[in-house]
C-alpha cells in the first residue's frame, strides 16, 4: 500500500514512530537466549548429577539465538558485565 493510500478511514496514512508505541511500552514480554541444543535418552538424563557436562550443538564463540515470546528476533554474543552474563545483539532477524 502506498504511503498516500487511505486505510479504511478518512485519515491519510502517516509514518509511525517509537512514540506511537507508547501504549505498549509496559507490556511484559518473555525473552529467552538459547545457548544450544542436544538430544539424549531419558536414561542418560536420569544419570546426571551436579557437575555433569552436557555437550551442545554449538561451539564457543558461535552466535546465540534471542527469542521474544518464543519468536526468533535476533542473534547475539554472550558478554560479561560486572560479573553477570548478558547478551549483545549482533544481528536482528527481519520478520518474514
Amino acid at each position: 500500500m502506498a504511503p498516500s493510500a487511505r486505510r479504511g478511514g478518512s485519515e491519510p496514512y502517516q509514518e509511525k514512530s517509537a512514540a506511537d508505541l507508547e501504549a505498549v511500552f509496559d507490556v511484559p514480554v518473555r525473552i529467552s537466549v538459547v545457548l544450544g541444543r542436544t538430544k539424549m535418552p531419558v536414561s542418560n538424563l536420569l544419570k546426571m548429577d551436579v557437575g555433569t557436562v552436557i555437550e551442545l550443538n554449538r561451539q564457543v564463540g558461535e552466535a546465540v539465538e534471542i527469542y521474544v515470546n518464543e519468536r526468533l528476533v535476533a542473534r547475539g554474543e554472550i558478554v560479561l558485565v560486572e560479573g553477570r552474563l548478558g547478551v549483545t545483539m549482533t544481528e536482528v532477524i527481519k520478520a518474514a
